[in-house]
C-alpha cells in the first residue's frame, strides 16, 4: 500500500463506499515563543477552512508528551492518543488520510503514530491543504467514535541507545538542515552537531519546490546515494521526532523500511554523557 495519496485519488476516495476519516495536523516549528509573539495556532487555521468532514489533532497535546528528559515531542501517553483517534472517528477498519498546511511533517508524525501502533490502512495527502482543489468548510464535524486501540509493534521505534548502535552497524539519517548536522548553527537545542556515524540526509530534499513527494524512483536513488542499500537497517533521526517522521514517509514511498528515533536531537544533546560529531563527516 502507497503511503501516499494525491488529492484527486482523494477526491474520488471521499465519494467511494468506504470513504476515508480525514483528520488535519496543521502544525509549524517557529521561533515566535523566543520573540515573545504567540505561538502559530494550527486550530485556528483550522477554522478558517478544511477539507470537508476532517477532524483537527493537536500535534503537541495529541500525537506527543510535554516536552522533557525524552525531548520536546516524546511520545504521547497511549491512552490520550487512542482517545483523540476515536474521538476523530478513528476505527481499525476504516482508512485514514492526514494532511496539514503543506510542509508534510506533522501529517507524517500522525502517519507514524497510526502505522506504529496498528493501523492498518493510513496515507498522508501528498503536498498537503494547497494541494487540495476542492471545496473548504468551516464547520467542525462531529463524528461518530471510532474503535481504534492502538497497540505499538514490536518495531520502528529507536531509542538512543539503538540509534547509536545502528550508527554504526547500519545507516542513521539525520534529516535536519545541513548546517545543524554540520554543527554551524543550533537554534533550538543545547549542543550543535550530529550522532557519530550519522549521514547528513535534509528531508526538505525530498520533495518538490511545492512540497510534494519526489517520485519513488528518484528517492530510492537518493538514498543509495547516502549508503542505503538493499537489505540495510535504517533509521532516521531530527530535532524532535517531527521531520524525522516526513524521512521515514519518504523511504516509505521508496519501499524501504525505517525505524524513528523519537527522541532525536532533542534528548541525545540533553545528555552530557552522549558524544557528538561535528562537521560535514559522519564520524
Amino acid at each position: 500500500m502507497n503511503a501516499i495519496i494525491s488529492a484527486s485519488d482523494l477526491a474520488n476516495d471521499l465519494t467511494g463506499a468506504n470513504p476515508p476519516v480525514l483528520l488535519d495536523v496543521r502544525w509549524q516549528l517557529t521561533a515566535a515563543k523566543a520573540a515573545g509573539e504567540p505561538p502559530y495556532d494550527g486550530r485556528a487555521d483550522y477554522e478558517t477552512g478544511h477539507l470537508p468532514g476532517a477532524v483537527y489533532v493537536d500535534l503537541d497535546r495529541e500525537l506527543a508528551s510535554a516536552p522533557g528528559q525524552g525531548g520536546r515531542h516524546p511520545l504521547p501517553d497511549l491512552a490520550r492518543f487512542g482517545a483523540a483517534m476515536r474521538r476523530a472517528g478513528v476505527s481499525s477498519g476504516t482508512p485514514v488520510i492526514v494532511y496539514d498546511g503543506g510542509q508534510g511533517w506533522a501529517a507524517a508524525r500522525a502517519w507514524w503514530m497510526l502505522r506504529w501502533t496498528g493501523h492498518p490502512d493510513v496515507r498522508v495527502l501528498d503536498g498537503g491543504l494547497p494541494a487540495w482543489e476542492g471545496p473548504l468548510e468551516k464547520s467542525v464535524p462531529t463524528p461518530a467514535e471510532g474503535d481504534f486501540v492502538p497497540e505499538p509493534g514490536a518495531a520502528g521505534l529507536l531509542d538512543a541507545d539503538a540509534a547509536a548502535e545502528l550508527a554504526r552497524s547500519g545507516v542513521l539519517l539525520d534529516a535536519r538542515a545541513g548546517e545543524r548536522y554540520r554543527g554551524e548553527v543550533e537554534p533550538i537545542d543545547p549542543v550543535a552537531g550530529h550522532i557519530p556515524g550519522a549521514v547528513s540526509a535534509p528531508t526538505t530534499e525530498n520533495v518538490r519546490a511545492d512540497g510534494r513527494y519526489l517520485p519513488a524512483q528518484e528517492l530510492r536513488e537518493r538514498f543509495k546515494g547516502l549508503g542505503v542499500s538493499e537489505g540495510s537497517r535504517v533509521g532516521v533521526y531530527c530535532g524532535s521526532g517531527v521531520s524525522a517522521a516526513h524521512e521515514v514517509l519518504a523511504l516509505a514511498v521508496a519501499g524501504i523500511p525505517a525505524e524513528l528515533y523519537v527522541g532525536s536531537w532533542s534528548e541525545w544533546s540533553s545528555d552530557p554523557d552522549r558524544p557528538v560529531a561535528v562537521g560535514p563527516d559522519p564520524q
